[in-house]
């Protein structure tokens, strides 16, 4: 098993608490949100065991989010720290959830989360709610880490390397594409854009490739 691996039944538990589940958003594993006021936003870090390091994440993301779930592959023995009263206790008082992964895939709920702690990192957490929302689907697997994150700014950029593959546009005919075209087509981050003139872009041989790589439906984009 990998990280990645438990993802899927991680996800599936969490939305059915009604959040809207993505992976690999803003260096966290996983991130729920469900829409309200205030929204609610989840954050769970995944380990193929419970120890020290995943508290010590979950530490970091208590700031951003309102709650804080911890999630781990649960020991075939029957012996992990999951079953340490010390552990549970520790994370019992910092207000972090458990959830224990089997190798059948399912989900144990071993904590729920209690008396999260204050926000205080407003910024990192309007980030995430932000990157939430733009990401059109749930392209990127929690947990994984050999390939790049497909982020919305991505999927922005891959829409309009889409458009370009037709031959050469200006900005203000991408913006069905998305209303930052501009901005992407000016700043080329993947260096899949040029300049053919002024006001005018074409798509770089690079631009083709990551195509080749993403292939986008042309009714939704990304």
């Amino acid at each position: 098993m990998a990280e990645a691996s438990l993802y899927a039944p991680v996800k599936q538990f969490l939305e059915s608490l009604d959040f809207v589940v993505k992976g690999e958003i803003g260096n966290c594993d996983v991130v729920g949100l469900r829409e309200g006021e205030p929204p609610v936003l989840v954050i769970c870090e995944l380990k193929m065991q419970f120890n020290l390091e995943l508290v010590l994440q979950a530490v970091d993301r208590a700031g951003a989010c309102d709650e804080v779930w911890l999630a781990a592959a649960l020991s075939s023995s029957g012996r992990g720290r999951e079953r340490d009263s010390r552990f549970r206790a520790l994370c019992r008082r910092l207000g972090f959830g458990l959830l224990g992964v089997t190798s059948r895939g399912s989900v144990e709920l071993l904590l729920s989360p209690v008396a999260p702690a204050p926000r205080r990192d407003p910024g990192t957490r309007s980030r995430l709610v932000d990157e939430h929302r733009r990401r059109r689907g749930d392209p990127a697997v929690g947990g994984s880490t050999r390939s790049p994150v497909m982020t919305a700014y991505r999927q922005d950029a891959l829409a309009c390397a889409a458009a370009l593959a037709g031959g050469p546009m200006r900005p203000r005919d991408l913006k069905d594409c998305t209303p930052r075209a501009g901005k992407i087509l000016l700043d080329n981050v993947y260096g899949w854009f040029d300049r053919a003139e002024r006001g005018v872009y074409v798509l770089t041989d690079a631009g083709r490739a990551a195509l080749l790589r993403w292939p986008q439906d042309s009714a939704s984009p990304g």
